[in-house]
C-alpha cells in the first residue's frame, strides 16, 4: 500500500527525515518529489515510532523540508531477472547503460537476499581452472568458494580481475558458466576498460555487467554488489549455472557505509568505520555457495585495495575472517614487470587441499615442493644480499636460481596467456629440475619419475 507525505523535517547529506509516518517498513522504497515534480528513488534505513529515515540513492540538491513530498510504495528494492540479461551491461541501480531494451524480468527478487542455511550446504570440492599458475597450482580455486584479491593502490589488479573473468572455466565441463562482474566507485576509464575487454574477447557473452563510478551516488555502491549477487542467485539456483561473481572494489564499497554511517551520526568504530562492518560484509560474501540439490553454484572473487598496503587494515583483516583466504597482489613483484604479481608466501586458498584431489595425482606433492624451494629461494636471496652470492654453498646458489626462475617463468605470464593445469604442473616439474634431487622430499619417487623432465 502506497502512502505520501509531506512532513519532510531535516535533509543531512543523502539522509531525509520524514515524521508523522504510519505502517511504514525498514527497506521499503521511496519516491521523493521536489517541488518542482522532479522524482529521485531512496529506501527506509530507519523506522523509530512515527519518524523514518530515508536513504536516497541520487543526490538529494533541490529537495527542500518546504513543498517536497516522499511517498512510500510498500515494497523493498527488487531487479528483475532473466536470462537475457547475460551479454548486457547495467547500472548500480540496475538500468541498463548499453544500447539494449529494457529488460522483460522473468520474475522480481528482492536484492537483500537471504543466508544460505549452513545446513544445507554442498561441500565446494570442484576445481575451476582459471589459467593464472600461481592460482591453480598454489591456490586453487574451488566452486563455490569466496577467495578474495588484496591488491593496492596501482597494481593491476583490474586486468588480473578481467583474466579471471575472461579464462576461468569449470574443468570438465559440467553446466553452463556465467560471469556477473560487479564494479562500485571505479573511474570512468575503468570502467570503459572493463566493459572494452569484456567485448573484444567476447566474455560479454556469458557476462552481465554492473557498472558503478566515482562520479555515481554513493549510495549506489550500497546496492551494486547486492543486485549482482541477486542476479547470480537467480542464474545459479534458478538456471542451473555456475557462476563466477567478481567485485571491485570493495574497498570503494565500506567508504561508502562509512560516509552513511558518518551522516547518521553513528559512533564509529576501527578507523571510522561503523561497527557493523564485519557483519555487513558477512551479507555479501556468504551468499556464494552450493547448495544440497540445486545443480549451479555461485563462486565469489571480490577485489580490494589496501589502504597503505595494510593486510592489518581493517577491511582486508574482516575479509580474512570471513572468506577462505586471499590471493595477495605484491608491490615488489609489480616493479620487477611480473605479471600478474601475485605474492606466492602470503597468498592462501583453505580449500585448495580439496581441489588437489581432483587435478592431477602429482597436483598435492608438486605444491609443497614449489611453495617450500621457493621460500627457501627467497632466505637465500636475502642471505646473498648480506654475505654477497660468492659466499653462497652450492645448493644455496641453485636454490636462488630457482627462485629467479620461479618468480620469471612461473609466476609471470602473458596478460592473454591461458595455461591448462596440466600445463601449469609440467612447468613446475621444469623448475624443480634446477634443485639437487637429493632435495625433493616431498613429491612421491613414482611422481618424479613419471613427470619430471630427464636432464640430458
Amino acid at each position: 500500500m502506497q502512502k505520501e507525505y509531506k512532513t519532510l523535517k531535516s535533509i543531512v547529506g543523502p539522509l531525509i527525515l520524514v515524521e508523522g509516518v504510519e505502517g511504514v517498513k525498514f527497506e521499503e522504497l521511496v519516491e521523493v518529489y521536489a517541488e518542482d515534480g522532479r522524482k529521485r528513488m531512496g529506501k527506509v534505513l530507519e523506522v523509530h515510532n512515527d519518524k523514518a529515515l530515508v536513504q536516497m540513492f541520487e543526490s538529494p540538491q533541490g529537495i527542500a523540508t518546504e513543498g517536497s513530498r516522499a511517498k512510500f510504495l510498500g515494497r523493498p528494492l527488487e531487479i528483475g531477472v532473466s536470462t537475457d540479461m547475460l551479454g548486457r551491461t547495467f547500472s548500480g541501480s540496475g538500468e541498463p547503460l548499453d544500447d539494449g531494451p529494457q529488460i522483460i524480468p522473468d520474475k522480481k527478487i528482492n536484492i537483500g537476499g537471504a543466508p544460505i542455511n549452513p545446513y544445507s550446504r554442498d561441500y565446494p570440492e570442484d576445481f575451476i581452472q582459471t589459467g593464472i599458475s600461481t592460482i591453480d597450482c598454489l591456490n586453487t580455486l574451488v566452486r563455490g568458494q569466496k577467495l578474495p584479491v588484496f591488491s593496492g593502490a596501482g597494481l593491476p589488479h583490474s586486468q588480473v580481475a578481467t583474466k579471471i573473468a575472461r579464462q576461468a572455466k569449470v574443468r570438465g565441463g559440467g553446466g553452463d558458466f556465467a560471469v556477473v562482474f560487479g564494479t562500485m566507485g571505479v573511474t570512468f576509464e575503468e570502467a570503459e576498460y572493463f566493459i572494452n575487454e569484456f567485448k573484444k574477447t567476447g566474455a560479454i557473452n556469458r557476462s552481465v555487467l554492473f557498472i558503478n563510478t566515482a562520479a555515481d551516488p554513493v549510495v549506489e555502491r550500497i546496492s551494486t554488489p547486492r543486485l549482482a549477487l541477486t542476479t547470480a542467485e537467480y542464474l545459479a539456483y534458478e538456471k542451473d549455472m555456475h557462476v563466477l561473481v567478481i567485485l571491485t572494489d570493495m574497498t570503494n564499497y565500506c567508504e561508502a557505509l562509512r560516509e552513511v554511517s558518518a551522516a547518521r551520526k553513528e559512533v564509529p568504530g576501527r578507523r571510522g568505520y561503523p561497527g557493523y562492518l564485519y557483519t555487513d560484509l558477512a551479507t555479501i560474501y556468504e551468499r556464494a555457495g552450493k547448495i544440497k540439490g540445486k545443480k549451479g553454484s555461485i563462486t565469489q572473487i571480490p577485489i580490494l585495495t589496501m589502504p597503505e598496503d595494510d593486510i592489518t587494515h581493517p577491511i582486508p583483516d574482516l575479509t580474512g575472517y570471513i572468506t577462505e583466504g586471499q590471493i595477495v597482489l605484491g608491490r615488489d613483484l609489480h616493479q620487477k614487470d611480473i605479471y600478474p604479481p601475485i605474492n606466492v608466501l602470503p597468498s592462501l586458498s583453505r580449500l585448495s587441499p580439496t581441489a588437489r584431489k581432483v587435478t592431477r595425482e602429482d597436483h598435492e606433492g608438486l605444491f609443497g615442493q614449489l611453495y617450500a624451494s621457493f621460500a627457501r629461494g627467497l632466505e637465500v636471496r636475502d642471505l646473498a644480499i648480506i654475505l654477497g652470492e660468492s659466499a653462497l654453498s652450492e645448493t644455496d646458489g641453485k636454490y636462488l636460481k630457482f627462485a629467479k626462475d620461479f618468480e620469471e617463468k612461473f609466476i609471470s605470464q602473458g596478460e592473454t596467456e591461458d595455461r591448462s593445469i596440466d600445463e601449469t604442473l609440467d612447468l613446475g616439474w621444469e623448475l624443480l629440475t634446477i634443485l639437487p634431487r637429493s632435495e625433493l622430499k616431498r613429491v612421491k619417487e613414482e611422481h618424479i619419475e613419471k613427470y619430471m623432465p630427464k636432464k640430458d
